[in-house]
């Protein structure tokens, strides 16, 4: 239960806040490595990350460095001139993901709304589609954020409720998921081309959704299929990217690659805001001054940290532990081997375990691990995702694996 200090303080949000959130009853003070402490000292362990976006742990010591340096010096000037660090950042991304152009963003919703635009101008100017008619396929199950123009196309009808009216020009095929295997998923897609078609927008694993693993093979096909029909493949890993698989790109995995990335969250080092649209000059070369912008995007703080945290994927080894330590604790999670659980699935540190509805509330687990030191979050009442920082111990996670395999068998 809530300590007197952290009720007036949950009071206090619940009286001045919006309510567009439903938090866990903890009141967090202080964050370091996989640890987070809330304001009556009591110490939790890390297993959302803010969904993936803290892969680095809190507060890495090296970032802190950098963000104190950094905001001495320069912090914010608009793109109405050249800062020092952000062509170091542009240059730094571009060679580890291999795509010749950057356009930055803060938010992962503003990265997926600049990839719409770019895929459009791109079809417009030079796929020659009719102006206006240009359309965009996404999966059902979808989560690309929270805007008007995202949540106009996602099948989650809350997420729409009362936001309405929608935008034009986005068509749902199905995602390689549950009843719908590779092939019919494929022939969803291919159903829904058309001259039309600029591109194909989708998640390679669905994290809102519940970690949804697609077959091996679905992404390639996607890729085969976006070449043959001249539309661009456009795939969100603001979740998956940088590490969180086991791979630098969850794309990795099936040796392809899109023709627009979209990064986020752990771009900024769970320090500052940061996301980006990736892709080629044939695509970026449609944006011109004044077409697409922002007063912070690329700003010098965010970008110098953006920087050293790509650096620190490496250097702290995160993406091999994630591979490593990911599929031991996606072993121990299956050894469990309780009624309750339907499935557990994931790549990396990024695993879902799904739960038999008719048993019980993900969220009332969540509160059960909650007690036992545990931050966890669920989706959708059935599945609690597992996505602890990158740089996670394995005495860590076995500490971890006890208290969930206490919790669940103790239901």
């Amino acid at each position: 239960m809530p300590s007197s200090l952290q009720d007036q303080l949950i009071k206090k949000e619940e009286l001045f806040g919006a309510q567009n959130y439903a938090p866990l009853a903890v009141v967090l003070e202080k964050g370091e490595g996989a640890y987070l402490w809330d304001v009556d000292g009591n110490k939790y362990l890390d297993m959302v990350s803010a969904y993936s976006a803290v892969s680095h742990g809190h507060s890495h010591p090296e970032l802190v460095k950098i963000i104190q340096k950094q905001a001495s010096k320069l912090a914010i000037t608009s793109r109405a001139f050249y800062t020092e660090p952000f062509g170091d950042f542009l240059e730094k991304l571009t060679n580890v993901s291999g795509f010749e152009n950057v356009l930055t963003m803060n938010t992962g919703a503003e990265a997926v709304e600049t990839a719409i635009k770019a895929a459009r101008r791109w079809g417009y100017k030079t796929k020659g589609i009719k102006e206006d008619a240009a359309e965009i396929i996404v999966a059902d199950g979808n989560f690309h954020g929270r805007t008007t123009t995202i949540v106009g196309f996602s099948s989650e009808e809350s997420y729409k409720d009362g936001f309405g009216p929608f935008g034009k020009g986005f068509v749902e095929a199905k995602y390689c998921w549950s009843e719908c295997d590779l092939e019919t998923s494929i022939k969803s897609f291919e159903s829904k081309i058309n001259k039309n078609t600029c591109a194909v927008l989708v998640e390679p694993i669905q994290g809102e959704a519940g970690i949804r693993v697609p077959e091996e093979g679905w992404l390639k096909k996607l890729r085969e299929l976006c070449s043959k029909n001249n539309v661009l493949l456009i795939l969100d890993e603001i979740q998956s990217g940088l590490g969180r698989t086991g791979k630098l790109f969850a794309y990795d995995h099936e040796n392809i690659k899109p023709d627009g990335l979209i990064l986020g969250k752990a771009l900024g080092g769970a320090m500052l805001p940061i996301s980006a649209f990736l892709s080629s000059k044939e695509v970026m070369d449609h944006f011109n001054a004044g077409s697409h912008g922002s007063t912070f995007g690329g700003n010098p703080l965010a970008t110098k940290v953006a920087c050293r945290a790509i650096e620190l994927l490496y250097e702290d080894d995160l993406i091999e532990n994630s591979a490593k330590l990911g599929e031991y604790f996606k072993s121990k999670l299956k050894a469990i081997d309780n009624k309750i659980i339907k499935d557990v699935r994931g790549k990396g540190l990024w695993i879902g375990v799904e739960l038999e509805k008719s048993k019980v509330n993900a969220k009332n687990l969540c509160l059960m691990l909650l007690n036992e030191g545990l931050l966890c979050k669920e989706t959708h009442k059935t599945v609690i995702r597992f996505a602890p920082p990158l740089m996670i111990t394995k005495n860590e996670l076995d500490w971890a694996i006890q208290k969930i395999t206490k919790v669940i068998r103790s239901i």
